[in-house]
């Protein structure tokens, strides 16, 4: 029967939700659970329904009559039975294949299904039988430990979801305690919704099971401390991987501001310093370091330096191919995983799910921004026209080089001065994607510009300048997408960007996002070329956030301005 509510569902597994239905907040949060924002043109926002959506919904506790019934509830029509018939099964699928440990034979495991007719057909599968599985029961395969990683990972790509109880070795003791009192002297505790989250990664962690999934929490909601908080609930020593050596350092300094560690209990393991402690913190692209392709990564081997109890992912959304490879040899430590999105522009979702965990815990943006936790930020689109000559290079490209050439668009220059007019008692951050146009910006600017290429040192002088104040501009290239902490920055430009990527989108917005004192508000603008193509990647980039409930205000410059107190308002 016909209905009122705010979806439709479609056969191709896609919901369409509209955008001007009264219900259409409330049926936005209630789609988030279990399924994937697509693209969001103005009259219907379009989610997918996947199996991996569905997992790690059950994940969090989700049933599969309750999804069920959700959907027939936000849905105006009848929801097509191929759709219910689809979801049930990959439902059904979770939790029903299980990896224990055998008992009787030493470096054997034992996959478990529920059915003699379900372990059949894991049987018949025959990319797995290089793995070394074994008929035990009926309903029991065997496979060596080592390829517990790899099980995993090819079942779940194949649909077959594995619920692994095998348990973890604890890993070397390390006695620490969290600090009341930062090293600064200011009153220091967890927040209620930090608190909720390390429950849920270390609730689970018995001898049987549990102990490793992902976190998800926006950029500014104090995702070291939740890391530190785990650990100093496990006691353990732990390796931390991270994006950049910035962010090495950030964590070093909170973890010895916060906790009872010392400091030759922390070591930081990067292209300068290679120390190698009890709480060891380095970066992805260290550990995915080599010098030609033919050899093999040296540094992987920090994942054996130690007796490791627990292993934290920092931007788990990062992790490297190579990363990926190792982490399925180290099952048997602990993983947590930290992100404020798990959207993956490679597609490989599917195995941070079966090699990390599955989401353990959400916390939705605009939840923390309610309660003041997180700065409210004000997104807005400036369509910058072309002038006729870009136009007619632009039209006479190809490629990736129309794509660019839209990006650097010079009438980008003179929206940014009138943006920094407009907001001259704010923390500005300018950030880009090309070095040429950063450049340009920052030589007619008159502001520092932060690249890659830029040592540590010089770095961190001028984070240290922008912090305190003396700074109130400052250009940075993507070196600044993750992990940088700057908490009074409340104004982000964003110049261009790397295609239609949601996930740096969201990162960028992020560093605006730690609290503000006064009104606690932030302004986030992205600036694109009129009718280009850069203006239909800006659509893509902002799905992830307009799922948190984010919307984009859209403003075209006009002859007698360009609009920059109109897009601040």
């Amino acid at each position: 029967m016909d209905g009122t509510g705010a979806c439709l569902v479609q056969r191709d597994f896609t919901v369409l939700l509209e955008k001007e239905h009264p219900g259409f907040e409330a049926a936005r949060r209630e789609l988030s659970k279990f399924a994937e924002l697509v693209k969001s043109p103005a009259s219907f926002h379009t989610y997918r329904l996947t199996p991996l959506s569905m997992w790690n919904a059950a994940a969090q506790g989700m049933e599969t009559a309750e999804i069920l019934k959700q959907l027939r509830d936000l849905s105006r029509l009848k929801v097509p039975d191929q759709v219910l018939k689809e979801v049930t099964l990959w439902l059904s699928r979770y939790g029903k294949l299980r990896l224990r440990q055998s008992f009787e034979q030493p470096g054997i495991l034992v996959l478990e299904g529920e059915h003699a007719e379900f372990i059949d057909e894991i049987a018949k599968l025959e990319s797995i039988q290089k793995l070394g599985l074994k008929r035990m029961e009926a309903t029991k395969l065997t496979i060596p430990v080592r390829n517990r990683g790899m099980i995993k990972q090819d079942l779940t790509r194949l649909g077959y979801p594995v619920q692994d109880e095998v348990g973890y070795h604890s890993g070397q003791a390390l006695s620490f305690q969290m600090r009341d009192e930062t090293l600064a002297g200011i009153p220091f505790s967890l927040r209620p919704y930090q608190s909720e989250s390390v429950s849920a990664f270390t609730g689970s962690g018995t001898s049987t099971g549990g102990g490793s999934g992902v976190l998800v929490l926006p950029c500014g909601a104090g995702k070291t401390v939740i890391g530190l908080a785990a650990m100093a609930k496990l006691q353990c020593e732990t390796l931390i991987l991270t994006s950049n050596v910035t962010s090495v350092r950030q964590w070093i300094e909170e973890l010895r501001a916060k906790s009872t560690l010392n400091e030759l209990e922390i070591g930081e393991y990067s292209g300068d310093r290679k120390e190698v402690r009890p709480v060891t913190v380095s970066t992805y692209q260290i550990l995915a370091h080599r010098t030609k392709k033919e050899d093999g990564f040296k540094h992987m081997k920090l994942f054996n330096e130690r007796d490791w109890g627990l292993i934290i992912y920092d931007e788990v959304h990062l992790l490297p191919a190579p990363v990926f490879r190792v982490t399925a040899e180290i099952q048997a430590t602990r993983r947590l995983g930290l992100t404020a999105t798990l959207v993956r522009e490679d597609g490989c979702e599917k195995d941070v799910f079966s090699l990390i965990g599955p989401k353990l815990y959400e916390m939705p943006w605009r939840d923390l921004e309610q309660e003041g936790w997180i700065a409210k930020v004000k997104c807005c689109e400036i369509r910058v026209p072309m002038s006729e000559s870009l136009r007619m290079k632009y039209l006479l490209a190809e490629g990736r080089q129309k794509f660019r050439i839209a990006a650097e668009n010079p009438g980008k220059l003179e929206i940014i001065r009138e943006l920094l007019v407009t907001h001259s008692d704010r923390q500005v951050l300018i950030i880009g994607q090309y070095l040429d146009q950063l450049k340009h910006l920052s030589d007619q600017l008159q502001a520092p510009l932060i690249t890659g290429s830029m040592p540590q040192q010089e770095r961190a002088e001028l984070f240290c300048a922008f912090r305190s104040g003396s700074l109130s501009i400052l250009i940075v290239s993507k070196v600044a997408n993750f992990a940088v902490d700057l908490p009074d920055a409340s104004v982000g430009i964003q110049v261009s960007g790397s295609f239609g990527s949601r996930q740096e989108e969201a990162q960028r917005l992020g560093r605006l996002l730690r609290p503000k004192s006064g009104d606690n508000r932030a302004h986030f603008y992205t600036l694109v070329s009129d009718g280009s193509r850069e203006q239909e990647f800006s659509l893509r980039r902002q799905l992830f956030l307009i799922e948190q409930g984010y919307e984009y205000s859209v403003i075209t410059p006009h002859a007698e301005g360009t609009g920059a107190k109109e897009a601040a308002q």
